[in-house]
């Protein structure tokens, strides 16, 4: 017995001691910042087109518009970086709102039909009223996402217990079917030109991005970003549970209020700009948990920062791995994080849920 309990002891103290948590926040942030830097010159150097370093040292210095390759790096591989940093940010900042207010770990705008709902109001303005630009049809992506969202929390109630985590999985993946399902029904009655616009936009594809999807991201990001920090410390006391935080004095309903306005603006907007694109939401704020711990003053700027890490990594990759054509890079996302998915769900118990 005794040499069971010296073991038993024993047993922890043969563990390599870990990191304190300051330095691993600092520590994620610095390779976080790191990785992002990288991977933004890659965005700018890789292409179906090879253009010298120096050309496009010149083209951002003094870009001449009479030089191709000058207008290739300018006009088209610096806004569609900028797109794919802003958007990841505006997804991973989502996603982990979602999982504050949920106390969800599997929850984000991908799987609870937020940014199906989005991308079913597009489609509408797409058809019915003709729109074109990411300037006109960015309002129905912010009506739809909120539609959907507040539907997903709806049919998500638990009688008398509020909105259960496994509900609202089990809600946001029903929802998801119906809205894509009925944009198909959509999209098969639309106009080839409708049809072909919403095609490559729906894979979740940056090719062609602009500087007006720049501007219209870079204001929600702001705006949702100033709405998830004015309520992070009410976010620390509700991810210890709906009673703890109404014991702390947060207004658990505003709190919860504010945070889906944000998301409904971040999930929107990249919505908008970029198309339904799952998972980056999901995978950005585990890996912040994971550098930071469990505080969101912490996690939310990780989230936004390893988002658009993984967003710009996958259309990054998308140009690779079939050059000279590309991958979309809402499909390298999904490949990247479907096992992610798994991985937590095997992860988290049901009645940890």
């Amino acid at each position: 017995m005794r040499a069971r309990l010296q073991g038993a002891v024993a047993r922890p103290a043969s563990r390599a001691p870990r990191a304190p948590l300051h330095c691993r926040r600092w520590l994620g942030l610095a390779g976080g910042l790191l990785a992002l830097a990288i991977i933004a010159v890659l965005g700018i150097t890789v292409g179906s087109r090879d253009i010298a370093l120096g050309d496009i040292l010149g083209a951002l210095r003094a870009p001449n518009l009479r030089d191709d390759q000058h207008l290739i790096v300018s006009l088209l591989r610096m806004p569609r970086t900028v797109v794919a940093i802003l958007a990841g940010m505006a997804l991973g900042v989502a996603g982990a709102l979602m999982q504050a207010v949920t106390r969800n770990p599997l929850a984000e705008p991908g799987l609870l039909g937020v940014n199906a709902g989005a991308a079913l109001a597009v489609l509408i303005g797409m058809t019915a009223f003709g729109l074109t630009s990411v300037l006109q049809y960015v309002w129905c992506a912010f009506a739809g996402a909120g539609l959907a969202g507040a539907a997903v929390f709806a049919f998500g109630q638990s009688r008398g217990a509020g909105a259960h985590p496994v509900r609202l999985v089990l809600a946001g993946a029903g929802l998801s079917v119906m809205l894509t399902s009925s944009a198909g029904i959509i999209l098969l009655n639309a106009p080839p030109e409708v049809f072909d616009g919403f095609r490559h936009w729906a894979a979740g594809s940056l090719e062609g991005s602009g500087y007006a999807s720049a501007t219209v991201l870079a204001a929600a990001v702001a705006a949702g970003l100033a709405a998830a920090w004015a309520i992070v410390g009410q976010l620390n006391a509700m991810a210890l549970g709906h009673d703890v935080g109404l014991a702390l004095g947060v207004n658990v309903r505003a709190t919860a209020q504010l945070a889906c306005l944000a998301v409904m603006l971040l999930a929107g907007a990249a919505t908008a700009a970029v198309g339904p694109i799952a998972f980056v939401g999901l995978v950005a704020p585990h890996l912040a948990r994971l550098s930071c711990g469990p505080d969101y003053r912490w996690i939310l700027p990780l989230s936004a920062l390893y988002a658009a890490v993984l967003l710009l990594g996958a259309d990054v990759l998308g140009r690779v791995v079939a050059a000279p054509a590309e991958v979309a890079a809402g499909i390298v996302a999904c490949l990247i994080g479907g096992p992610f998915f798994v991985w937590v769900a095997c992860r988290y118990r049901l009645s940890r849920l």
